[in-house]
């Protein structure tokens, strides 16, 4: 069966980071500290069929590995004791999805990517494993289905399933697993309805 990836990835982040671009002296490299991704079925009845989710332990430029802040803690649900006691090498979540996607193109709400990849990736000191042609921006999938440019910008992805009225178990805004549900669910729904086809995951 034909499939597609749809990922989520929370970053570091401390109170104020966003509205500053991540620059004052005091923010953090907005490095990735878990990934959620869902794999999709793109034929039949579009069926979802497996989740991914890992989280990864935090590291600066120089090696060292952040501490979890409370802010961060309140916003998306991580604690300092999951990243220790779950937490993996950037290198093994990264091959992780990679094996899960079994190939298939990765889809986020926006450009994910960045953070996941080439930021992360750039500040641990890594090449990048999996190449920017394997990913694309799921909001050109919504785009195609009809919906409006001024919603697009006012929905985060954890909004999206409940913009299109989707019924669904209970999600976790920001984390990142039930954000990359909440996607998927929107385009489950509008695949079912006929309002997206599935060749345009195939267009680049």
């Amino acid at each position: 069966m034909k499939t597609a990836i749809v990922f989520d990835c929370e970053f570091l982040c401390i109170q104020g980071s966003q509205s500053r671009f991540w620059c004052a002296a005091h923010d953090p490299d907005p490095v990735i500290a878990q990934i959620g991704a869902v794999k999709i079925g793109l034929e039949g009845d579009f069926p979802l069929l497996d989740t991914y989710k890992a989280y990864v332990q935090p590291i600066d430029r120089f090696g060292n590995r952040y501490a979890i802040d409370p802010f961060f803690t309140k916003l998306t649900g991580i604690m300092g004791e999951d990243i220790e006691t779950k937490g993996m090498a950037l290198q093994e979540a990264l091959a992780g999805i990679d094996r899960f996607s079994d190939g298939a193109r990765f889809w986020s709400w926006g450009k994910d990517e960045l953070n996941m990849v080439a930021i992360s990736c750039y500040v641990a000191g890594i090449p990048p494993s999996i190449p920017a042609h394997r990913f694309d921006n799921a909001v050109k999938l919504v785009i195609a289905a009809g919906m409006p440019i001024d919603d697009i910008a006012k929905t985060p992805s954890n909004k999206l399933a409940d913009y299109y009225g989707v019924r669904h178990p209970p999600l976790h805004g920001h984390d990142a697993l039930d954000d990359a549900l909440s996607v998927t669910y929107a385009l489950q729904h509008l695949l079912r309805i006929g309002k997206l086809q599935p060749d345009v995951f195939d267009r680049t």
